[in-house]
């Protein structure tokens, strides 16, 4: 174990029971790291992704405050590294994301600002909306216009952080775009393209894409920035070592990809011949559906951080072969 992971005394890992969450227990794992406090809404009785994974201790998301009171947790915590969230892009009720997206999130800056702790938080490339201003993490979240109130709960956090006098001592608010892998069953609806392809190609032989309705894109044209799991959480990783310039931070690969590419990959994980059923985009979506994402990583590449080891064609292969093909899921073999 190298000397930079010693000082790692005790990590807090919120939507520690979650899609990213939970990888980024594997991850520290990996690196030797046990002492981790797992933190979620959702009961290990009811789904556990961690079964596989060593942390010290579970806290459902409402006794994480009681916990942070102790003299354990101011003394012995390093980082917080905040996944927990309503991550659904079709919730309506304000209420609820200011809640659980904005007020926690700030409760949890503040207690890292106030106890000298470093914070890495989930932001969102939905922050963007439809791209008016570009992906461009230096935009400032001021001028962003989100395409939905998750979106909106995801950019008051990051506009409200720009306005602190007093900050953690390191803060990274980290924007995902199209993150795929390992992990995601039980998003439901809200799981990958990359998910939802592998099984409805093992069931029917095809794969249902939205044709193009932007004369500018043929059908399956359509871009997307699409960037591995297991990416994601080693560059988190990779912050908490060489802790660069605090800021908002895009987690992209860089380059955008069609949904044809992505299609492509999957039938070839699965050795199938390519078969694609088009349909119309639905009615009620078709003004806000976007045709490209790609996030700028300059400001990244720019603290020495490292590029992406994981293109779309080798991401998807590992993801169905050494995940989703496999049963039991939930042990990671490389």
């Amino acid at each position: 174990m190298s000397s930079s992971i010693v000082i790692f005394t005790m990590i807090i890992v919120t939507g520690a029971n979650g899609f990213i969450g939970s990888v980024m227990v594997w991850e520290l794992n990996k690196k030797g790291i046990q002492d981790i406090v797992a933190v979620d809404s959702e009961d290990l009785n009811q789904r556990n992704l961690l079964k596989n994974f060593k942390t010290e201790r579970f806290l459902k998301h409402t006794e994480l405050w009681d916990f942070l009171k102790t003299p354990e947790a101011k003394s012995q915590v390093t980082w917080v590294i905040h996944m927990g969230a309503c991550s659904s892009t079709t919730e309506t009720n304000w209420d609820f994301l200011k809640e659980n997206n904005l007020v926690y999130s700030q409760k949890i800056f503040q207690w890292c600002t106030e106890n000298k702790k470093n914070l890495i938080y989930a932001s969102s490339a939905a922050t963007y909306g439809a791209g008016e201003q570009g992906f461009d993490d230096e935009t400032d979240p001021d001028d962003l216009k989100p395409l939905n109130l998750y979106g909106e709960s995801k950019v008051e956090f990051d506009r409200w952080i720009q306005e602190q006098k007093r900050t953690p001592p390191h803060w990274y608010g980290l924007k995902f775009f199209n993150v795929f892998g390992p992990m995601e069953d039980h998003k439901g609806p809200m799981s990958s393209v990359a998910f939802k392809a592998y099984h409805q190609i093992l069931k029917t032989g095809q794969l249902t894409l939205f044709k193009s309705h932007n004369p500018e894109y043929k059908d399956g044209e359509q871009l997307r920035d699409f960037v591995y799991v297991k990416d994601v959480t080693r560059w988190m990783s990779e912050l908490m070592e060489k802790k660069p310039r605090s800021d908002i931070y895009n987690m992209g690969f860089g380059k955008a990809r069609s949904w044809l590419d992505l299609a492509k990959a999957v039938f070839a994980a699965l050795d199938k011949p390519l078969q694609i059923q088009w349909i119309d985009i639905p009615e009620n979506i078709r003004d806000q559906y976007q045709y490209f994402t790609e996030a700028r990583m300059e400001k990244w590449q720019s603290q020495n951080l490292s590029a992406p080891q994981w293109p779309l064609e080798k991401a998807v292969q590992d993801y169905v072969t050494q995940y989703l093909s496999r049963e039991p899921r939930g042990l990671f073999l490389s």
